[in-house]
């Protein structure tokens, strides 16, 4: 089992603006914009606590909870082994783990917070995924989620269909497994209350989202991308935490 020592530096979440100029996503203005309505949903709910300790499952290679928390020591656990050569797990206050979401390899009670960032609707086992997250956060500790909601299809929109992948396609690229989950069909998973919640992408923004994503080519991607920026924006910063869109991200406490 792998232990962690602990540090005595505290550690709050990023400023929103510096935590968004990071978007780790190629073209983060345009055809990656999507990916600053995730980042905001989940600056949004997340903590500003000082955490100390947190385990980020299934972070890959964007390292979105480093970012988010700039001090905190970060444990990123992956299947995938080539990550460990990305910039972000290089990093000296990250640790790299290999090993699978149903299994972790920590102590009970190990971690101040756990982030599942888009990463239930890949595991097959995700009621033993979200059992193994509740079982290393310590008590009065944090657990942020995101992902697909019930509203959240591909494409949004039946226009586009000729000129994007369908939605089994799209999914089985991703790795999905499931299109998404309630915040009701959470909380039975979880077992716990929820204490705040985000919703992003929404069903304007969803345009740029979807265009992506299509089989268009980079130019034409990023053209329509372009022509759309000015009501992406607009319907990004007309946005509410609780309107109407097609991804949900969600923090939950460890009771006591």
């Amino acid at each position: 089992m792998l232990t962690l020592s602990p540090k005595q530096n505290t550690a709050y979440k990023a400023p929103l603006e510096k935590f968004l100029a990071q978007n780790p996503f190629p073209e983060p203005l345009t055809q990656g914009f999507f990916y600053r309505e995730k980042m905001r949903a989940i600056h949004d709910i997340a903590p500003n606590k000082p955490l100390q300790a947190i385990l980020e499952i299934g972070g890959g290679q964007s390292g979105l909870t480093a970012l988010l928390y700039p001090q905190a020591q970060i444990t990123n656990l992956d299947l995938n082994p080539q990550y460990s050569q990305a910039p972000c797990n290089q990093q000296e206050r990250v640790c790299f783990v290999c090993r699978d979401a149903t299994a972790l390899p920590f102590e009970n009670n190990s971690f101040d917070a756990v982030t599942m960032f888009d990463l239930l609707e890949h595991v097959p086992d995700d009621r033993k995924a979200a059992k193994e997250a509740l079982r290393v956060l310590r008590p009065g500790g944090f657990l942020l989620i995101s992902t697909p909601n019930e509203n959240w299809r591909f494409p949004y929109y039946k226009f586009m269909k000729s000129i994007c992948p369908s939605e089994a396609e799209i999914m089985a690229e991703w790795g999905h497994v499931r299109r998404g989950y309630t915040l009701a069909e959470l909380q039975i998973l979880i077992s716990l209350p929820c204490q705040e919640y985000a919703t992003f992408i929404n069903p304007l923004t969803v345009l740029g989202h979807d265009i992506a994503f299509s089989h268009l080519s980079h130019y034409q991607r990023q053209f329509l991308s372009k022509m759309l920026s000015p009501l992406t924006w607009l319907s990004y910063y007309l946005h509410q935490a609780h309107s109407k869109g097609t991804e949900t991200a969600s923090v939950w406490q460890k009771h006591e």
